[in-house]
């Protein structure tokens, strides 16, 4: 079994104590990457959730200690060169976020665990407070609680309460730390002396908008925090003010009244700032350089701003083209990370702030925004490679190694002349891949703006021989009209693509290298329209081509079409669903052909193209399914709320070969892939090669791959506790029985639905194929006589 597809944006990294490595947050453990090379060198696994911290200890470059949290309750101290477990301390609480005073660091104050004359090391924790009753009116689940590393336990009750836990962030002298609270600041000084015995001590600053970050100054009293506005303001002095428990900045002011203000002006310490203002959404990252110089700052619009805090002058980082969430320094002034969205995190040389290397996952969920209301590719798989294509917010296909849990290349679609907070016209709708990988088909929608402007875009394109680099061969302005496009399917051996559109017809695409003789050469090789069908004018909305691709099934509405690609001829009409279908896909190179249908009358079918009926079906709620290159199994991932289950079937029997139970199942994928790509060291069996492997991919885009064939694999874990797919209640996930989960399955064996073939009787299908393949003229009079004279008989009779 190989995982792959973990966050790498979850929370901030950490460098380690020599800036050779970063330390990254991903699921359940923490991954150590290099910073020189962007590799992954080891990895630190032991938590059961997800790890929601990580702090290097500082000091000696020969060190490489570490301190980690997680939601599963556990802070564990680990030497991360080895890697080695060092201590475990278990608080029995979710931890969201984890500070550790920097001067709990300093010589004499506990670096090193064995080091028996070291002082107490304390660490502030938010946590939730799982106690509290889930019907209590506003109910307060965060905390910030103080623990005690050395004595393994938690000192003190709560320094404060939140409607829910919120994240930490400490200054970098180690002597303030604080949290955001809606419209409001806390902001504790850490006691001088490190006592058990002494309490941290705060202050409040409000505002009339929510905060959404703060950060610290390295040397002086200030502070700065980004609301969600796009405002910056900047308190300078603020540490040289009395500090006790529920105490203000501003005086005259209620001192125990915590409820939020609602845009009161006179509960608004903003007079005591000094306010910028360039973003204009809500900020997620801000941060102070390491000498205090500058201020940086950064959102939604994927530029990072470098303020120079004497004068308030701005310069800007080049757009990194995703919003940023994270910025990370490290021990050596010359580098620092920024995470962005889009799961990629990016070495910066400062103060010059160029992108030196990248660490690139794979594209998150909300990478790529949801705001076209018609059919989306979520995923395309190159099942030769192992790789996955994936669409993202900048208008770019992203292919993915699903074997080496890499990003291979990103393909610009179209450009996209990006403006802060502009609205999003363009949607890549559609990516189809070649069965071997080298050709992909996509389509781009622009969106009307008040009813006007709309456009439909096809696109192909073709790779080079090593890589997954592809160059733009042919640009298709409105295919098929004003229609949009429902899919795209390419034949399995030819240069061929079958295109068909909600505006009634289809189109077959050749690229000219198919039709061109082959001792000429060619001067420009390009994609052009070699057919044109339809079926009485309904709209077409899924296609696919036979293994062997001798036949084209089209779905026209709620019946299926088959065609003859070569001569676009129409074959056979089976099938008259109860809604509309929504994929097709033969079973490999047999006789079978999988639907689905989706609405509020869901259904999966098998036809045989032998008897031209449907074999068997089952009422199911289909979010994906895959069908195998070289034979008749077929997967099917289905729907139960928003998690589900993976059923394997082979083609001829209705009943299934084994099921999985998954979590995050809605929005998620499923793929056979060849297991030649896989090195010995990922083969899955030790001694057998597996003859195909299926990849689950959920809707947070984590995947799994496994061989389904294996009978060990009905018994293993889908899910992993603690990721972004999390188990049920009872703590089970995995194998289920076919009976004992499965919904309630309608098994039709004996159909009722009569196929529709060429007729007998010319004269009454004649009119109802296909509008381009009407007959000659000379018989279609002879046609239309004919069923005069019969008419006229059966009037007299």
């Amino acid at each position: 079994m190989i995982r792959g597809g973990k966050s790498y944006v979850s929370a901030p990294p950490a460098f380690s104590a020599d800036a050779k490595r970063l330390l990254v947050c991903t699921g359940t453990a923490v991954s150590i990457f290099s910073t020189s090379t962007g590799l992954q060198i080891s990895s630190l696994e032991g938590h059961n959730g997800l790890v929601t911290s990580v702090i290097v200890v500082p000091g000696n470059k020969a060190l490489s200690f570490c301190w980690t949290a997680s939601v599963d309750g556990t802070i564990r101290y680990w030497d991360f060169a080895v890697p080695e477990l060092m201590k475990a301390i278990d608080i029995k609480m979710p931890i969201f976020s984890m500070v550790i005073p920097s001067i709990m660091f300093q010589p004499g104050k506990g670096a090193r665990e064995d080091d028996s004359n070291a002082a107490h090391v304390f660490a502030y924790l938010s946590v939730e407070n799982t106690q509290v009753q889930q019907n209590t009116p506003k109910p307060l689940r965060g905390q910030i609680r103080k623990c005690n590393l050395t004595e393994s336990r938690l000192a003190g009750g709560a320094l404060s309460e939140t409607r829910k836990p919120e994240a930490i962030t400490i200054s970098p002298s180690g002597k303030f730390f604080g949290i955001r609270n809606k419209r409001k600041l806390h902001i504790w000084r850490v006691p001088a002396v490190d006592s058990k015995l002494m309490i941290a001590k705060k202050i409040t600053l409000h505002h009339t908008r929510n905060f959404n970050v703060l950060a610290f100054h390295p040397t002086q009293a200030i502070v700065a925090a980004g609301d969600t506005s796009g405002r910056i303001l900047i308190w300078t002095g603020f540490g040289k003010r009395t500090f006790s428990d529920g105490d203000k900045l501003m005086k005259g002011r209620s001192m125990n009244n915590e409820e939020e203000r609602d845009g009161v002006r006179g509960d608004d310490d903003a007079d005591a700032s000094s306010t910028w203002h360039w973003h204009a959404a809500g900020i997620s990252v801000l941060s102070f350089s390491s000498d205090g110089a500058y201020l940086y700052s950064g959102g939604i619009e994927g530029v990072l701003v470098v303020w120079q805090l004497d004068t308030g002058k701005k310069k800007f980082l080049p757009r990194i083209g995703s919003p940023l969430l994270y910025l990370t320094d490290s021990p050596d002034p010359s580098l620092s990370s920024i995470s962005c969205a889009d799961n990629q995190i990016h070495i910066l040389k400062m103060p010059s702030m160029e992108i030196v290397k990248s660490i690139s996952g794979i594209k998150l969920p909300y990478s790529c925004p949801e705001i076209y209301d018609g059919i989306c590719s979520k995923f395309s798989f190159d099942h030769t490679d192992g790789l996955v294509a994936l669409r993202t917010a900048n208008y770019r296909i992203q292919f993915y190694s699903l074997f080496d849990d890499r990003e291979m290349s990103e393909v610009q679609i179209c450009e996209r002349n990006h403006q802060p907070g502009d609205d999003v016209r363009v949607i890549v709708t559609l990516v189809s891949l070649s069965k071997d990988g080298s050709m992909m088909s996509t389509v781009e929608v622009k969106l009307p703006e008040e009813g006007l402007g709309g456009l439909v875009c096809l696109k192909f394109w073709a790779s080079g021989p090593q890589n997954k680099t592809f160059s733009l061969s042919t640009v298709v302005y409105e295919p098929h009209r004003d229609a949009r496009i429902s899919s795209l399917a390419f034949h399995p051996t030819r240069q061929m693509v079958a295109s068909v559109s909600y505006g009634g017809d289809f189109k077959i695409w050749v690229c000219s290298d198919e039709i061109q003789p082959k001792h000429e050469v060619l001067q420009h090789s390009g994609w052009m329209c070699h057919a044109v069908g339809s079926y009485k004018n309904k709209p077409m909305t899924a296609a696919a081509f036979s293994g062997d691709g001798s036949v084209l099934a089209v779905a026209a509405e709620n019946v299926i079409t088959l065609w003859d690609p070569n001569s676009n001829a129409l074959v056979a009409v089976i099938g008259e669903m109860q809604m509309p279908i929504a994929t097709l896909s033969f079973a490999g190179k047999s006789e079978y052909l999988v639907s689905v249908t989706q609405g509020s009358k869901p259904q999966l079918s098998v036809w045989s193209m032998s008897e031209l009926s449907e074999s068997w079906s089952y009422k199911l709620h289909v979010e994906a399914f895959t069908c195998a290159v070289d034979s008749s199994s077929f997967a099917v991932l289905s729907l139960l709320g928003k998690d589900g289950v993976i059923l394997l079937f082979n083609a001829t029997d209705p009943v299934p070969l084994a099921m999985w139970s998954v979590r995050k199942a809605q929005g998620g994928g499923l793929a056979f892939l060849n297991s030649d790509q896989l090195s010995n060291q990922q083969n899955i069996l030790d001694r057998n090669r597996p003859q195909a492997l299926l990849v689950y991919i959920n809707g947070d885009h984590e995947y799994v791959i496994f061989d389904p064939y294996n009978i060990e694999a009905k018994e293993l874990s889908l899910t992993r506790p603690g990721s972004r797919v999390a188990p049920d209640e009872t703590g089970h996930f995995g194998y289920s029985s076919i009976y004992g989960e499965l919904p309630k399955f309608d098994i039709k064996r004996d159909q009722t639905v009569a196929p529709s073939a060429p007729s007998q009787r010319p004269w009454e299908t004649i009119f109802s194929g296909s509008s381009h393949e009407l007959p000659p003229l000379t018989k279609l009079c002879s046609d239309f006589m004919e069923s005069l004279l019969e008419r006229r008989t059966a009037m007299v009779e």
